[in-house]
């Protein structure tokens, strides 16, 4: 049933919802000749695993999805506030696939029983391809464009106008990137995803965001007035753990508190902060992007740095950097954060409500997540559950459900 706010039905739309892949998601349309050196899938020990450049790949330990975490298990882990006594390991519930993590039209019956107007797709075992792929650019444009034909053929990209798949897309190969961009944008594409990531070069030189030769990828997105979101991946950042001594290997359930301490926060932290340094929202003033799933903590501390850098090599910024994100970049903060902070430094209309459903670190119901919202009046309620991302979409504001 849908909210009510004001007295008024109201159907939020969600930034940040999931569906987990099938196990042919990387190889129904892989080019052979990339059969070896992109995705496959193998058994070992009657289970199936993930090769990913022909070495085992531990992103996601279960590929098949089934059984896979209860929507919003780990909520008490997320919040820091596991009972006492309760051993973190026994929040991780897991249940048989349901048909809406796979099926569009099943997903658009649950968005009604969840009363949603909208959600955004993004992928989950997705998230850490391009990183183990990042020696073969080759293989990562083909592996990426192979999987952006499956999600056109299970999901489509705006499926219904209430689901709103993100293709996967990567810089590593420029001018590629842009074929890619402007095949998925002749399809519908509503919004498309990069990894907040240094960007793999094939001579084994790495780029950030903001170099020259990425101009035209943005100038096609400013053009078409769809947003780029930077969403959760693995970015290769626990090859800074590894220099203090962890693992280089990125597991994502297991990483211990020392990796945890340095790695948080700061790929979206460098990805954004090199995107304003060098010049890329001054060359393309109409660009939006959204922060998708790094939380909001890295904000306050992005922007005092620039600030800082902005004062003391005034050359490099042409206007004031906290202007710039605040002007460009929308940020859904995790449910469990300050969120009346986070717009005190990018202001309400710039905050996006993501509920990461069906994840088990998300919340077991999208709408819960206005609870959250307390202290916020009516207009700044509807603003962060729905218009702010329709805004962002180029979709009207202000409609019932």
């Amino acid at each position: 049933m849908p909210m009510t706010l004001d007295g008024r039905a109201f159907r939020p739309f969600d930034a940040d919802n999931h569906y987990y892949e099938t196990i042919d998601a990387f190889t129904r349309h892989l080019d052979r000749r990339f059969r070896r050196r992109g995705v496959q899938v193998v058994r070992a020990d009657d289970r199936p695993m993930i090769l990913i450049g022909e070495k085992v790949n531990r992103f996601i330990p279960n590929p098949t999805f089934d059984p896979v975490l209860r929507p919003g298990a780990l909520d008490p882990y997320f919040r820091g506030a596991i009972p006492e006594g309760v051993d973190p390991d026994s929040l991780r519930v897991v249940e048989p696939i349901h048909p809406e993590y796979r099926d569009r039209d099943a997903r658009v019956t649950r968005l009604d029983a969840q009363g949603l107007a909208l959600a955004l797709l993004f992928p989950t075992l997705g998230c850490g391809v391009e990183q183990a792929l990042r020696h073969d650019v080759d293989a990562t444009m083909a592996t990426l464009h192979a999987f952006n034909r499956w999600l056109e053929d299970d999901w489509g990209y705006h499926h219904r106008e209430r689901l709103c798949a993100a293709p996967m897309l990567s810089l590593a190969d420029p001018a590629a990137a842009v074929t890619e961009l402007d095949r998925c944008l002749a399809l519908g594409a509503r919004v498309v995803c990069v990894r907040p990531a240094p960007v793999p070069g094939a001579d084994g030189r790495p780029r950030d965001l903001g170099h020259p030769s990425h101009d035209p990828f943005w100038a096609r997105l400013a053009e078409a007035g769809v947003p780029v979101a930077f969403h959760l991946s693995d970015s290769g950042y626990t090859l800074l753990s590894g220099a203090w001594g962890g693992p280089a290997d990125y597991d994502p359930f297991h990483l211990d508190p020392l990796t945890k301490l340095v790695v948080s926060d700061r790929a979206i932290h460098d990805a954004l902060g090199a995107m304003v340094i060098r010049g890329v929202f001054d060359r393309h003033p109409s660009l939006k992007v959204m922060s998708i799933e790094n939380g909001s903590a890295w904000v306050p501390q992005l922007v005092k740095r620039l600030r800082k850098l902005a004062n003391q090599q005034p050359r490099h910024f042409r206007h004031d950097p906290g202007d710039a994100l605040r002007e460009h970049v929308w940020v859904a903060p995790y449910f469990e954060e300050d969120v009346a902070g986070l717009v005190s430094w990018i202001g309400v209309e710039r905050v996006l409500f993501g509920s990461d459903w069906p994840h088990g670190e998300g919340l077991p119901e999208p709408t819960d997540y206005v609870r959250e919202l307390k202290g916020f009046d009516d207009t700044a309620i509807r603003r962060i559950m729905r218009d702010n991302l329709a805004e962002c979409l180029g979709l009207p504001t202000g409609e019932d459900a």
